[in-house]
């Protein structure tokens, strides 16, 4: 399938100041398969080397980290060749070797012809927890997410995105309103790992898919069963899990007291931090302010935690595909509401912004606030059903008067007092 990072890669590939890549994100977000496919459509050769698979390849790195050397040895290890500028060298499951990180300072510093990525499903995590020393300055880092609504789009209808992104632009009716409104429910239900979007494409069969989703989950338990000790391993699988519970209250700022009666943020925090790092959750912190920069005025003690992955919130859980798509009765404000917010949340992030979220306690709040790339400060409310009335909206817009602000609705796109509307569907066209 399509995935977006190629044309991230092929920067990367052509940059005159390119530098050892480092690839990270969540298990079964497609990385091995995206460095591979472009690896063999650009390069003469792809050498990939599994440092999961192939314990043995650790003692390459031992001692004397010189390039030409451990070129050498990868060389005899392999029985082939490893040319520069020819040759794609792959490092997978980089993070089991802490020595091969290391080494990629001296591939940028003494040997820059070799193209190196390494990565890795933990690979965020085990840079996050400082177990290697990472070669700041020396790598090139880019995070894969899962599938965003626009590569989904790719495989299910790829004559509609010209359409979609003309109407964004213009503030126009789409034509294909309804049929894309079908399309983002199914999305919602499939989310965007890869296996579970192919799964869909071949067979439109809900339970087939849902079955790769469980397996993902219980993919991510096992990982979750790396993180250190027992007792950390228990925090952390307990704060994933209450993620989706989060999301079914009113008040979505996260409480660890929805964990435990006697869960406290000191005992849990590095707990979250690691399911952050490992791309398994997303956080949206508070702003107390709709000014710039945004970081600046961030509650450190408010914030929302959302799943990595729409489709694998569903599958926790346990939402039908029929009361997805609206064919049942009984989605009312859980979870229609929440996966909303959820699907635009992974959305923005995958388009590269850092999402707040704007809030007076108790009184008013804004789902999203977001900063473009000329430093604008736009607030994003989101709206799963045709009601369009936003009380926090309109308050934030009297105390900061943005330039102007978006909605995103089950609606078709227009543009009225200042506010523009981008249906669902479209929330890939809000680019920083």
């Amino acid at each position: 399938m399509k995935r977006l990072i190629t044309q991230d890669l092929e920067k990367w590939k052509n940059s005159e100041d390119r530098m050892p890549l480092l690839l990270v994100g969540a298990r079964q977000t497609g990385k091995t398969h995206s460095v591979m496919e472009f690896g063999k459509k650009n390069y003469a050769d792809v050498a990939m080397f599994n440092f999961e698979a192939v314990k043995s390849l650790a003692s390459i790195f031992e001692g004397d980290l010189e390039p030409k050397k451990i070129i050498r040895e990868l060389e005899r290890h392999s029985g082939r060749s490893i040319i520069p500028n020819e040759t794609l060298l792959f490092f997978d499951e980089i993070q089991e070797c802490g020595r091969a990180i290391t080494s990629l300072k001296y591939f940028c510093e003494q040997a820059p012809e070799y193209h190196i990525i390494g990565a890795g499903s933990l690979l965020g995590s085990y840079l996050a927890g400082k177990k290697a020393s990472l070669p700041v300055g020396k790598v090139n880092l880019l995070t894969m997410y899962p599938m965003t609504f626009r590569e989904f789009l790719e495989e299910m209808n790829p004559f509609a995105a010209a359409s979609i992104k003309e109407s964004f632009r213009n503030d126009r009716n789409d034509r294909m309103h309804e049929s894309m409104m079908e399309l983002y429910r199914t999305f919602l239900f499939t989310g965007g790992m890869p296996k579970a979007v192919l799964k869909w494409k071949e067979t439109n069969d809900p339970n087939a898919v849902r079955i790769i989703q469980y397996e993902i989950l219980t993919l991510y338990s096992g990982d979750i069963g790396k993180y250190t000790t027992p007792a950390e391993q228990l925090k952390a699988r307990a704060v994933y899990d209450s993620v989706p519970v989060q999301l079914a209250r009113e008040n979505t700022k996260f409480q660890y007291s929805m964990i435990g009666s006697r869960a406290r943020a000191a005992s849990y925090e590095d707990s979250l931090k690691w399911l952050i790092s490992a791309g398994l959750v997303l956080k949206c912190q508070r702003v107390t302010d709709g000014a710039m920069p945004l970081h600046s005025f961030a509650d450190m003690n408010s914030y929302k935690v959302y799943m990595g992955d729409v489709g694998l919130l569903n599958a926790k859980s346990d939402i039908p595909y029929n009361m997805i798509m609206g064919r049942t009765q009984g989605i009312s404000g859980w979870p229609k509401g929440s996966m909303a917010e959820n699907y635009v949340m992974q959305e923005l992030t995958a388009n590269g912004f850092t999402p707040y979220y704007w809030g007076v306690h108790g009184k008013a709040e804004v789902d999203f606030v977001v900063q473009d790339g000329e430093g604008k400060i736009i607030p994003i409310e989101t709206k799963a059903a045709d009601n369009v009335m936003a009380k926090g909206l309109r308050e934030y817009v009297k105390l900061y008067s943005p330039e102007y602000s978006i909605r995103v609705p089950s609606k078709n796109f227009g543009f009225d007092n200042d506010i523009k509307s981008v249906p669902l569907y479209a929330v890939w066209c809000i680019e920083r």
